[in-house]
């Protein structure tokens, strides 16, 4: 059954059943926002959406060397879910039930671990629970209570309280950590429990990797960058820690840095950058996201890809759900 809490994020009336090879989905239908969306950023966005569908496999991937990684299909699934599609109604129906059903695929029976990697798990974790927040499925509920236990028994086993890039890692570093954090979030918005500790020994890691200016680095306080610090102020906001000392010094690093872009991550930093600015400061996102949207204007090909060295569907999922917060459908996008 669906939350209350969720109940609150979505419209309740309308809802619509069907049966596909692996049980019932269920869908509780949203409602659009009442904030006019740009025709540029419809545009933009319709075009790489059209894209990933287009480009699709029948096992639910994209062959595009990383595209059948089950976290970059989770990635591609949270783009269609932030726009407001469903996998129950609408163009995109199939492709989105069919990434949710790859993903689920690719977990391990015995222990939840999907992929091969926590970077994949955590993404891939993230996915579940947003469509979890959308429809209600036995097999996906199974599949997300499992991926959230994988999640909080690594933690246990980690020296640190948090994460690196195996269930059995002893270190930990603060992307692999900042992504376990952002599932964990989107999961208990779903309705899983998941434990307070759990979410603070998380973000104690975090804040220890935090320098004295705001910013965050990989694995300590030192050679901290504006993609770290986005994930980790990311991590206070949900945590609705953002009176803190420490989360203002990150939010004036990340204002000094606001035309940064990465160059060996770009879309990873637009991601979380979106994410964190929107959360901190209106007037600052909104600033942002103006620049953002010319700038992803500009880049995208004609076909609706966005270029990049990390796989079409990768780089287009990234960009996407860098413009995701302009519809803010999905709870973790909300402030």
């Amino acid at each position: 059954m669906m939350t209350s809490v969720l109940k609150r994020w979505l419209v309740s009336g309308v809802c619509a059943v069907i049966c596909a090879a692996d049980g019932v989905w269920a869908l509780d239908l949203p409602g659009r926002q009442t904030d006019a969306i740009s025709p540029q950023i419809e545009l933009v966005y319709g075009k790489g959406l059209q894209f990933l569908a287009k480009n699709q496999t029948e096992q639910g991937t994209w062959n595009d060397g990383i595209g059948d990684q089950p976290g970059v299909v989770g990635l591609c699934v949270a783009a269609f879910l932030a726009h407001g599609e469903d996998p129950v109604n609408g163009p995109y129906a199939d492709t989105i039930r069919k990434g949710v059903e790859f993903i689920i695929s690719q977990q391990n029976e015995k222990n939840g671990y999907i992929g091969s990697s926590m970077y994949n798990h955590g993404f891939a974790t993230k996915a579940l629970a947003e469509s979890y927040g959308v429809v209600e499925n036995p097999k996906l509920a199974k599949a997300l209570q499992k991926a959230v236990e994988l999640i909080l028994s690594a933690q246990k086993k980690n020296r640190f309280g948090a994460w690196r890039y195996t269930p059995e890692s002893r270190d930990a570093d603060t992307t692999v950590t900042g992504c376990q954090l952002v599932a964990l979030y989107a999961a208990r918005n779903a309705g899983i429990a998941v434990p307070d500790d759990a979410i603070r020994k998380g973000l104690v890691y975090m804040s220890n990797n935090r320098s004295s200016e705001g910013a965050y680095g990989y694995t300590s306080s030192s050679g901290g960058k504006a993609t770290l610090t986005a994930i980790g102020s990311l991590c206070m906001s949900l945590a609705k820690d953002k009176d803190s000392k420490g989360y203002q010094a990150s939010l004036n690093y990340l204002k000094k840095n606001f035309d940064y872009r990465d160059r060996y991550y770009p879309y990873y930093y637009e991601y979380y950058m979106s994410q964190a600015l929107f959360h901190a400061d209106e007037e600052l996102w909104e600033q942002w996201n103006a620049t953002n949207v010319r700038y992803m204007s500009t880049i995208q090909s004609a076909d609706g890809s966005f270029p990049g060295n990390r796989g079409a569907s990768f780089n287009t999922a990234g960009a996407l759900l860098s413009l995701a917060l302009n519809y803010r459908y999905l709870p973790i996008y909300e402030r």
